[in-house]
């Protein structure tokens, strides 16, 4: 249909043309098919000038009415390549490109594998883009707003003028598109749509945006996404070889960026101070990979992150997207691997974000039943629509692929696969067979995980997920969800509430320790002490060990050694390395002043050698997810709050595991053994290093018989209070 009447041009100067403004302006054949016009929309001008690519004027243009000028071109038959040159009511003069002179970007596959939701690079075609196009440089935009009758690119660039840079629809695939010449990085740019009624929306960011505005500035940014240089060649060649991650050391060091490690004046840290520091840390501490809470873009400080509106965009509160990547790329290099939080579950309702982008509910579900998390004031998105599965499908690849992320830890994920959760009888709608599982977001889920790992880059993927679902971490083609590993909510649950108990009580609470075995094997585990445990008035997980100073301390070693030895891998969240005394707070720093007094050195000294021993142990790692990697030897001593288990590798070496959970030391204590031997004690978290009382066995420790627990042979050993000992074997 083509719109070349002066009545649609009209129209679209006010604003309430529904069609292709590329059919009115920009070079067209006159309606008598002799020569050719040339029609501009240029509301801040006073006058507008044609001229060719030589800088050749080739006529003034009349303006018609308000802000459209045209160029009648008679003789002309070929269409050509021309500039405006632009007079302002100030008399200052500029010269500049017609974007209505391009064709499109988009091609007709690229609208198709995004309408099909099969379009896993969609983000290097939707959102801004440097290119060169026609021979020019300059940004192409694209968005999706398929319920929008008009969608503009505005900026400083134009004065936000939302008539002078109208997009072209791409038929029926719901996306916009426009080529503006000229332009470069770090523009600012938001998108302009009116609703399906004409009526003015609220300026939006972009969806797809590779960086936003500090906040609490909303605006997007042009930015060259492939402008970084990498220098982790020799980390991600060793990441794609070494994939079975369920047979390898795995212990997380979780992090928020914000409150890591603030200034005298509580100001945070920018991503390359971090880069100076954070991997330096890490790496002496022992951890295997940090894990950051979210860094995809978010208005809220108060949300941690987990309220995104730019999901393709790091955080610009510490830095620039480089800058981002240097961090990562400095944490390779130390051969510290990447985890990030990742929030497909809900997103916020700002009113520059997702919500009602076009007019409707677009990205999420118009039905309040299925669209909202009353508990989060926060919008579901809508995971049956294809645009917006592909949307954070290709988003989770984005990650790994643009920013070398090592793992993508899954939040909220029973949130997800239940339409029911969080809510009341009549809250919420049955899925098509009347059951209460989201068949939709547990769909997206699986591709997820189908995507990630048929990467095969040696990325991993980690649910937390807080119910009974079966098989987490189990592959889709099994029936699972295609996890790597899962979350062990109640692992974390059991214990926590075990040590808050006086020791005296404990023998009543042996089960909340001894529980987690009947399941261990179940998922690929990770133990986690995250920062959801302390936040909201729980205090910090020394605040929960009962006792005096000195008990505290040792129930809190104890507890990291207990950790360190169950089978699973391990998470602990920045700050708990030393035992802070402080609950969390996202807008201050860490308690590192607590290292200059003795406790807490000893507490961070015993965790940076708990990773050391866990690392160079492969009967602590390598069959961490199979039953044959573990073996009771007791865990019924009740009386004693003792427990006594076997670690084992695939070689056949083991560790003997003895934990005593009350302040009095057991002398002459017996454990059995099926090897008959020399033994050593090989780790206490009660040395006099740790502060603890330096309660140990010295020198060889001889089997004898007649055996116990069943087993053939005996050791007799002491076991320090409060403490965690390790034996092995000596070969």
């Amino acid at each position: 249909m083509a719109f070349t009447s002066l009545d649609l041009a009209q129209k679209l100067e006010n604003g309430s043309l529904k069609g292709d403004p590329f059919s009115v302006l920009g070079m067209h054949e006159s309606p008598d098919g002799k020569g050719l016009f040339i029609r501009t929309m240029q509301p801040q001008a006073k006058a507008v000038e044609v001229l060719d690519k030589n800088k050749k004027k080739l006529g003034k243009m009349t303006q018609i009415f308000g802000g459209i000028f045209q160029l009648n071109l008679p003789k002309a038959k070929d269409f050509f390549a021309y500039n405006f040159k632009i007079t302002l009511p100030d008399d200052s003069v500029y010269e500049v490109d017609d974007p209505y002179r391009f064709l499109p970007v988009l091609g007709d596959m690229d609208l198709y594998l995004f309408g099909e939701g099969q379009h896993w690079e969609i983000y290097k075609k939707l959102g801004a883009h440097l290119i060169t196009h026609q021979g020019v440089q300059g940004v192409s935009f694209a968005v999706w707003a398929p319920n929008a009758s008009r969608v503009s690119v505005v900026g400083s660039f134009n004065n936000w003028d939302g008539r002078r840079h109208l997009m072209r629809p791409r038929g029926s695939s719901g996306i916009w598109e426009i080529f503006i010449p000229g332009l470069s990085e770090w523009d600012i740019y938001k998108y302009e749509l009116l609703d399906k009624d004409g009526r003015l929306l609220p300026l939006k960011a972009d969806p797809y945006g590779f960086v936003s505005e500090v906040r609490p500035k909303t605006g997007s940014l042009v930015y060259d996404i492939a402008s970084y240089a990498w220098h982790d060649e020799k980390w991600m060649e060793n990441r794609a070889k070494n994939t079975n991650h369920r047979e390898h050391p795995i212990s997380i060091y979780e992090v928020h960026l914000g409150s890591w490690r603030r200034d005298e004046n509580n100001r945070w840290q920018t991503y390359l101070e971090m880069a100076r520091e954070l991997p330096k840390y890490v790496k002496e501490m022992g951890f295997t990979h940090v894990e950051f809470l979210p860094v995809a873009e978010f208005p809220f400080d108060g949300s941690w992150g987990y309220q995104e509106t730019g999901l393709y965009a790091p955080t610009s509160r510490y830095g620039t997207p480089g800058d981002f990547r240097y961090l990562i790329d400095q944490l390779h290099q130390a051969n510290i691997g990447v985890i990030m939080d990742w929030v497909p579950a809900h997103f916020p309702k700002d009113a520059f974000g997702l919500a009602n982008f076009d007019g409707t509910a677009l990205y999420e579900h118009a039905d309040p039943r299925k669209g909202e998390h009353k508990d989060w004031g926060t919008k579901i998105y809508n995971y049956g629509r294809n645009e917006v599965s592909n949307f954070l499908l290709a988003n989770a690849l984005f990650w790994i692929r643009e920013y070398h992320i090592d793992g993508l830890r899954v939040d909220a994920v029973a949130s997800m696969l239940y339409l029911d959760y969080s809510r009341k009888d009549g809250e919420w709608i049955p899925n098509q067979y009347g059951g209460r599982e989201n068949l939709e977001a547990i769909a997206l889920l699986r591709k997820l995980n189908e995507l990630v790992y048929g990467e095969k880059s040696g990325a991993i993927t980690i649910a937390e997920e807080s119910t009974a679902w079966p098989m987490v971490s189990r592959p889709t083609y099994l029936g699972g969800l295609g996890f790597g590993f899962k979350w062990n909510m109640g692992w974390m649950h059991d214990t926590l509430g075990y040590m808050k108990e006086d020791p005296v009580n404990r023998k009543y609470h042996q089960n909340e320790l001894t529980f987690s075995f009947l399941y261990a094997f179940t998922e690929n585990f990770v133990l986690p002490l995250s920062h959801d445990e302390v936040v909201h008035g729980k205090g910090t997980i020394l605040g929960r060990m009962p006792g005096d100073e000195w008990q505290r301390f040792a129930n809190l070693r104890a507890y990291y050694g207990y950790m360190f030895m169950h089978p699973g891998k391990k998470l602990l969240f920045m700050g708990q390395e030393w035992g802070s005394t402080r609950e969390w707070n996202y807008a201050s720093s860490l308690e590192w002043h607590l290292l200059q007094y003795p406790v807490h050195k000893g507490v961070q000294t015993l965790v940076k050698e708990l990773n050391a021993f866990y690392c160079n142990h492969p009967e602590l790692y390598s069959l961490d997810c199979e039953g044959s990697g573990f073996e009771w030897i007791d865990g019924s001593d009740v009386e004693n709050s003792c427990l006594t288990f076997k670690r084992k590798d695939k070689n056949g070496n083991s560790l003997i595991v003895a934990c005593n959970f009350t302040p009095v030391p057991r002398y002459n204590y017996r454990i059995g053994v099926d090897e008959k031997g020399t033994y050593r004690e090989v780790f206490n978290t009660d040395l006099a290093k740790y502060n603890g009382s330096d309660t140990k066995n010295v020198g060889d420790i001889q089997t004898e018989e007649p055996g116990w627990n069943f087993k053939p042979y005996a050791l007799r050993v002491v076991l320090p209070p409060l403490a965690v000992v390790v034996f092995q074997i000596k070969k």
